[in-house]
């Protein structure tokens, strides 16, 4: 089984290492799982870890060290040409893109991105840990 994470899913792994999220890194690193990520999804990781509000929770180092992690680890796919529009949030068709071109299910908390989950394999944390557990 392949997943795209949503930075929001990584960065709430890193918040908490015993919800749904940081349950889905363990798996991973536990091979239970590949995961993909792209150029592009890294950066937008590396600029939110960076925010303030999230710098009083997470070290700098904690982060570069994870995002390295993610970097050496993960299949690092490159970034697909973007379905401008079938998100809510422009700044998310990326991700739709990346999900789709490796053929992998897309994994968020955006509600944006849920809404689209009738349409393409989109699933919250909670949603593909229960599956990951079935298999």
């Amino acid at each position: 089984m392949r997943a795209v994470l949503d930075p929001n899913i990584l960065i709430a792994a890193l918040l908490s290492r015993s919800g749904a999220p940081g349950q889905l890194v363990a798996r991973w690193l536990a091979g239970e799982f590949e995961l993909v990520v792209s150029e592009s999804l890294l950066a937008e990781l590396e600029r939110a870890l960076a925010y303030p509000k999230l710098r009083a929770r997470i070290s700098s180092e904690e982060a570069a060290e994870f995002v390295s992690v993610l970097a050496h680890a993960a299949i690092l796919a490159p970034d697909a040409p973007t379905s401008a529009g079938r998100s809510a949030d422009p700044g998310d068709d990326y991700l739709l893109g990346l999900a789709e071109a490796a053929r992998a299910v897309l994994v968020s908390g955006d509600r944006h991105l849920l809404k689209l989950a009738d349409e393409l394999p989109i699933q919250d944390a909670r949603t593909f840990l229960e599956a990951l557990k079935k298999s």
